[in-house]
């Protein structure tokens, strides 16, 4: 009887395993958010949306390829953040701003 149970206790366990639906990947959040965004669109016009929409990057990558690093990316933020302060209140917020973590 006991290996009956611990058969059926397994079973379930693997079944709960399967229900959990897993996060989605960066691929298929993408493709969602293209889809969304694709609306009404319909035949040609949709296919050439959701082709310009998924060959997107993301910003950082874009920024990268631009030959931009993320620490120079987060400096020009601040910087445009920190405009009109002036003294040590610019620069206690320019040291909050590039130490945050993102």
């Amino acid at each position: 009887m006991t290996r009956f149970t611990l058969a059926i206790a397994l079973s379930f366990a693997a079944l709960s395993a399967q229900a959990a639906d897993p996060a989605p990947s960066a691929q298929q959040s993408k493709m969602a958010t293209c889809n969304k965004d694709a609306g009404d669109k319909k035949g040609d016009e949709r296919k050439a949306f959701m082709k310009e929409c998924l060959s997107a990057r993301p910003a950082a990558a874009a920024a990268a390829a631009s030959g931009i690093t993320p620490q120079q990316q987060r400096m020009k933020t601040c910087n445009a953040d920190a405009k009109g302060k002036t003294g040590d209140e610019r620069k206690a917020f320019m040291k909050q701003c590039l130490s945050a973590k993102t």
